[in-house]
């Protein structure tokens, strides 16, 4: 394929993943990397290498975006992100060891297994717009982790109190060990952690995913580059396009239902599962 030509498409690819990352809380690698892997033949330590710098392009791009518009909890993130950021070192450095062992297929198989399993819980939340009866425990109440931001949706003030925060620090760490691995910012895992254990609502849960995903990403991100798994003819494209899909979508994300985000979340999570794990398989 002629550079040129194959630059512009891992532009365009990086569009898309921005701005379903920025929607989804996800980040721009969820769609990069298997895009990169299926119909590029990128090898998968390429691909993830180029995963983390489209993930601290989301979340540079959206971060500020979010914030200006209250979306962002800095406190619940920055508190959070104890748990992630030594997940995600730990799981960079795990991916190093095993494609070193030849285990690529087996680490794409993992990625397709781990999104699926994110699937069920999002879906028996669909109809939930705000979460109630969310009951704080003592570290929660301790730390202030509450706020409020104005739906624009909605047009009402809504207020909400983090709940249970021990669940919700493991399945960071998880997510940050995920992150490492795959270099995907594991935003799925930090949604769920936000909304499902914490009782946040989903926009909330994802303006902070979006803001928790660089620095979890910045901490792996340095091991890959140490590898040499950061080409920059692939990442610097895919970075450009994923900072534009990301802008587009954080201007779209605060007009949104939050039931809406998650009808754009489940189905793209669930097709990207199935693409690679099939592509894990060898089958086409």
């Amino acid at each position: 394929m002629d550079l040129a030509l194959f630059v512009l498409l891992v532009l365009i690819a990086g569009v898309a993943g921005g701005l379903i990352g920025s929607l989804t809380g996800l980040g721009g690698a969820v769609v990069v990397i298997p895009v990169l892997v299926i119909a590029f033949n990128v090898p998968f330590s390429i691909a993830v290498g180029t995963g983390f710098v489209t993930i601290l392009a989301t979340s540079s791009t959206t971060g500020a975006a979010y914030v200006l518009d209250h979306l962002s909890d800095l406190r619940i993130g920055m508190f959070l992100e104890i748990a992630t950021v030594p997940g995600a070192l730990l799981g960079a450095t795990t991916t190093v060891f095993l494609v070193h062992a030849n285990l690529s297929n087996a680490l794409l198989i993992a990625l397709g297994a781990v999104l699926l399993a994110i699937v069920p819980g999002t879906y028996a939340r669909r109809h939930i717009e705000i979460p109630t009866g969310v009951v704080p425990d003592r570290r929660s109440q301790a730390l202030t982790l509450s706020g409020e931001y104005h739906d624009a949706a909605l047009d009402r003030e809504v207020r909400y109190q983090a709940g249970q925060t021990s669940p919700a620090l493991g399945v960071m760490f998880g997510a940050g060990w995920t992150s490492g691995m795959f270099g995907i910012g594991a935003g799925a895992f930090k949604v769920l952690a936000l909304e499902r254990f914490l009782g946040l609502p989903m926009k909330v849960a994802t303006a902070t995913s979006n803001f928790m995903i660089g620095v979890t990403a910045a901490a792996g991100a340095g091991i890959m580059l140490a590898a040499g798994y950061v080409n920059p003819v692939i990442a610097a494209p895919a970075a450009l396009g994923t900072a534009c899909g990301a802008y587009v979508g954080s201007r779209i994300l605060p007009g949104l239902q939050n039931r809406t985000v998650r009808y754009v979340f489940i189905p793209v999570v669930a097709g990207l599962a199935i693409e690679v794990i099939l592509r894990g398989l060898g089958l086409p």
